[in-house]
This record gives structure tokens, sequence and C-alpha cells, in this order.
């Protein structure tokens, strides 16, 4: 089945403004985020986005706990203190 509208256009916004290692949500998943206690998580961009049939939308950043926004690459979990499965690899 295919999906249109307003989420396959933003999504597809957001993916082409992207960096690499970061992770940009909407402004309503930030919203969500703050209202969960996690406002430490979302930083705003600096520029906004251009987002067609929109216009102009304000997009945020992930951040690490390093406040860097850059994404963590060990195979340790922050949150939880444990080791992510890597893909391809099996746990023994």
């Amino acid at each position: 089945f295919q999906l249109f509208g307003d989420t396959v256009n933003t999504a597809s916004r957001m993916e082409s403004t992207g960096e690499p290692n970061r992770i940009q949500v909407s402004n309503s998943t930030a919203e969500l985020l703050k209202e969960a206690g996690k406002s430490y998580w979302v930083k705003p961009r600096e520029e906004l986005v251009h987002a067609k049939g929109k216009g102009n939308v304000q997009t945020f950043w992930i951040m690490s706990r390093s406040g860097t926004g850059q994404a963590d690459q060990s195979n340790e979990d922050p949150e939880f203190g444990r080791v992510r499965a890597t893909p391809g690899r099996t746990r023994s």
C-alpha cells in the first residue's frame, strides 16, 4: 500500500535537509518529547527548513548526552546501561 499527503511530504523535506549522524524531528515530535519531560533532548535548529506547501518550518535536533547532537557510535546504550545488538551479529 502507499502513503501520500502531509506526513510523507514533511518526512521527505526533513530527510533532504538533515545532516549525517544527526536526528531531526518535527515541531510536533519535539512537543511530545517536552511533554514527556525530555525537553533536554531537543534543540531547535538555527535555520528554518523550507517545506514545499508549508513554507518555512522549525525543526529540532535530538541531542546526545554530550550535547553535540552527533549520534553515539558506541555499542553501549546510555539510557539503559546495556550493550545494544549490532546488526548482522548475534549475541553469545
